[in-house]
Parts: C-alpha cells; sequence; structure tokens
C-alpha cells in the first residue's frame, strides 16, 4: 500500500521542487532606502564615536586628570572575571593598568583580573579601547591574555611596546613557570 504512494511522489516531487524554486527566484530579494537606518549628529566626531564604540563595547571606566574612575563597580568586574576564567579561579583583584613603552607612545589600558586556582597564581588581562574623551571601552571582539602560574606566587605580563608578549616567574626555583595563553575573544559582559 505504501509502495505505490511512494512511485506517486517520487515521481511528482521533482516537477514540485522545480516548481518552488522558479517561484522564489522570482521575488524581489533586495529593497532600496533612500533614508539611512541610524542618523548621527554630523557636527560632534566625538558623540559619533561614543555611539558606535557603543554599539560593541560596554563602559568600563573614565581617565580624568590621570586618575580612573570606574563606571562598572569592582565586585561586579571581579564577579565577572570569575565567570570568564570559568575554572574555578578565585579572583580577589581588578585593577587597570596603562602600558607606555615611551613617552611619546599613546598608552594602552588594560582591564585585569589576578587570583589563585587551587593555590596557584592566575592572571587575566583584557585590552581596553580608549575613546577621544579619555573613557576606556571593553569589546567582545578583543582578545584576552590568561596567565597560570606553576609553582609561581606571582607571574608578571612582559611587553613589547604596547603589547604582552610573554609571561615571567617572580621567583623561578627550578620547576617554576608562568604559562600565557591568549583567547580571541571574551564573553565578559554577555
Amino acid at each position: 500500500m505504501c509502495l505505490p504512494l511512494f512511485r506517486r511522489l517520487r515521481r511528482i516531487l521533482p516537477g514540485l521542487l522545480l516548481a518552488s524554486a522558479g517561484l522564489l527566484s522570482s521575488c524581489e530579494t533586495s529593497r532600496r532606502q533612500s533614508f539611512p537606518e541610524v542618523s548621527s549628529p554630523v557636527n560632534d566626531p566625538t558623540k559619533t564615536e561614543q555611539r558606535q564604540l557603543e554599539a560593541t563595547s560596554k563602559l568600563v571606566a573614565d581617565i580624568a586628570e590621570g586618575k580612573t574612575q570606574y563606571s562598572i563597580p569592582r565586585d561586579q568586574l571581579t564577579h565577572n572575571f570569575i565567570r570568564e576564567f570559568a575554572d574555578g579561579t578565585v579572583v580577589d583583584k581588578v585593577m587597570i593598568r596603562k602600558v607606555q613603552e615611551r613617552p611619546k607612545d599613546a598608552p594602552v589600558y588594560y582591564l585585569v583580573g589576578l587570583g589563585l586556582k587551587d593555590g596557584m597564581f592566575r592572571g587575566m588581562a583584557i585590552p581596553l579601547r580608549k575613546s577621544s574623551d579619555n573613557s576606556l571601552y571593553l569589546s567582545s571582539n578583543t582578545e584576552r591574555y590568561i596567565l597560570e602560574g606553576v609553582g609561581c606566587t606571582f607571574c608578571f605580563f612582559n611587553f613589547q611596546g604596547n603589547k604582552i608578549v610573554g609571561t615571567t616567574c617572580e621567583e623561578n626555583t627550578g620547576g617554576s613557570s608562568c604559562d600565557l595563553t591568549v583567547k580571541d575573544n571574551n564573553t565578559f559582559f554577555r
């Protein structure tokens, strides 16, 4: 009983597929719009830049008179670092660090979280983007640098220019090491 039905479907199925493909190809798939979807004032480039950063990033802090003013409470940043590690690391120190190899170089800012996992040192640094109004933003497509100490009581990030390129163990007693892992993005603010 099922076999004759299957044979009939097998005969008409190619025709149905061909007809539906013809109908779909005749539909218009693009529209022209005569107005932009997002408008911004032309006279204030700072506001435009800030809006673009906020669309892909989250404001973390402002730099005012050389001092860092956090826009997000540090306990929330600590919690977000713990969630970002996602391996039982307990973060107990969060800071923003300015890196500038030479005075004429533009500084780079990093959001840094430090802590321990099973008694071993752990650290994470995420670069921040600085806007023209001295606001610091963290973007989800920014890489994160993760330190894992084995036998080291403290590990340091090594820099070349303003970029993290390696690590150093505070006290190298022979079997100690600090391993650096770089991940392409982050989920710091979900």
